[in-house]
């Protein structure tokens, strides 16, 4: 480690001085300065809009700061070009992957180091060692010959993370890198962070899950709005506490439901249900006010579950009810048409017209509704999208802005808002608060929790254990294409769950 008397006995691999950005007249950050030392991973905490993700952009050059400066190594730079930021020895994870999908794995982790290389042809041999040195230095499993296109949300997670750490880099920033990965991918995940630190590598870690603060950082700073609000070690913090300087509010713990409403055809009955090779057997029932969770490992069946019950790949066997009149269901078409609505995994490729006005998304499930004779009655469309955007305090300055412009909890509002425009009598919610912050997050669960009291019966695919709990009023494991278990009220915890899934 270097000295550096300014700062300390240790000189920091990356520093940002006084950073301030403008974006149209809005101060996205304001003032930040903070330094990242070599061998400690430092987590920036804070709610979507915060200034996290806009800080990194800056220190890797995809954004030029209005005011401050970058130093790397000591050395002090106004703004940085992205290839620049790389040749120095940045590296950036971003949230969503930046990866070519019609490339294998391997040749997406081998680009951009055989481009920094200069290399005009590309030699498979090469860009395979490459990848194989990456994936042995975060220590995970991924079939290299792949196209990314047909890897699973998950594993183009891990692809990115070996791409990030196929170059030598000194710095290494992560924005939300577990948002797709299961606890036990996490655990690997967190051991390449481990031996990342150890080989010095100063480590910027962003992440909305408040345990992993806890079980990551060395240190912590916290932003909001825009500023640093606090800077410590993990020690000084409980979560609460945490949670308040993230959100500014006192408390985001959540009360789950106790309504059901008994005595009523089930919202939803699911009898037999099988598809070939994934999953045999399945019968459940969501009572209408009920939350239902629906948990297991990656590859357990949890998701082709959900995508049966929604017609997106509709199951081969048994039966599925809505409302007790029975449906067969072949579509997604079909599924929305008897009741059930399905809001996918990964919102910003399946569930959303990124580049289209988020009044737009809003109505789309809507605009039968509103049209008379081929034509659309646009003030009403528009008014009973402004009426959802208000009753889910969607944070956005016009509903003429494009779904891009927004956070991820916003976009994820979006989403779940255009189907409860629809009414449906099942929500289906596969991973309904990945990847947004912890004030999104309990907004979300307070929607759902709001509508189950309306007789709205919910069906949640997670493997988030506080927001199971939080949530559900039972949840149901499963374990290689099969129910392996199910948990009442009386005997839902962290713990039990946990010991389910991994039986």
């Amino acid at each position: 480690m270097t000295s550096d008397p300014e700062h300390g006995s240790v000189r920091p691999v990356v520093e940002a001085e006084s950073i301030s950005k403008t974006f149209g007249g809005v101060n996205a950050l304001t003032d930040v300065t903070v330094r990242f030392l070599p061998g400690e991973v430092h987590c920036l905490a804070g709610e979507n809009g915060s200034g996290k993700s806009t800080l990194i952009k800056i220190i890797s050059g995809a954004e030029v700061p209005t005011a401050g400066s970058i130093r790397i190594s000591g050395h002090a730079y106004p703004s940085l070009r992205p290839q620049q930021a790389i040749r120095l020895g940045v590296e950036v994870i971003y949230q969503d992957f930046s990866l070519l999908p019609n490339l294998d794995a391997a040749e997406n982790i081998a680009l951009p180091l055989l481009t920094l290389e200069g290399k005009r042809v590309a030699s498979r041999k090469r860009a395979m060692k490459i990848a194989e040195e990456a994936i042995g230095r975060a220590g995970i499993r991924l079939d290299l010959s792949t196209p990314v296109g047909d890897l699973t949300v998950a594993d183009r997670q891990l692809c990115a993370i070996a791409r990030a750490l196929a170059h030598n880099s000194t710095f290494l920033a992560m924005d939300e890198p577990t948002t797709a990965l299961t606890w036990r991918e996490v655990d690997s995940l967190f051991d390449a962070v481990g031996r990342l630190r150890e080989q010095g590598v100063a480590i910027a870690f962003i992440s909305h899950k408040l345990q992993e603060v806890f079980d990551v950082a060395d240190r912590v700073t916290v932003l909001r709005n825009g500023r640093i609000v606090e800077t410590g070690v993990p020690s000084q913090y409980t979560h609460e506490s945490l949670s308040q300087g993230m959100t500014g509010r006192k408390s985001t713990s959540f009360p789950r439901s106790s309504a059901v409403w008994a005595g009523k055809p089930a919202a939803l009955r699911v009898t037999g249900l099988g598809r070939s090779q994934l999953f045999e057997g399945i019968s459940f029932t969501v009572g209408q006010g009920e939350v239902v969770g629906l948990s297991g490992l990656l590859g357990s069946g949890r998701t082709e579950v959900a995508e049966a019950i929604a017609g997106v790949h509709p199951a081969d066997t048994g039966h599925i009810s809505v409302l007790g009149e029975e449906c067969d269901i072949r579509s997604v078409e079909g599924a929305v048409s008897a009741g059930i609505a399905y809001v996918p995994e990964d919102r910003l490729t399946q569930g959303l017209f990124l580049d289209q006005p988020i009044g737009d998304n809003l109505s789309v499930t809507i605009l039968s509704k509103f049209s008379r004779a081929g034509r659309i009655r646009a003030r009403a469309l528009r008014e009973a999208s402004r009426t959802m955007s208000a009753t889910l305090r969607i944070k956005t300055r016009s509903l003429a802005a494009p779904v891009r412009s927004l956070s991820g909890g916003n976009a994820q509002r979006v989403l779940i808002g255009k189907w409860l425009l629809r009414e449906p009598a099942v929500l289906v919610l596969n991973g309904p608060t990945v990847g947004v912050d912890v004030g999104s997050k309990f907004d979300i669960l307070s929607i759902l929790n709001a509508e189950s009291l309306r007789g709205l019966g919910i069906l949640i695919i997670s493997d988030d254990l506080p927001e199971l709990v939080a949530t559900c009023h039972r949840v149901l494991v499963m374990r290689g294409g099969r129910l392996v278990d199910e948990l009442d009220s009386a005997n839902l915890s962290e713990a039990t769950i946990l010991e389910a899934i991994s039986a």
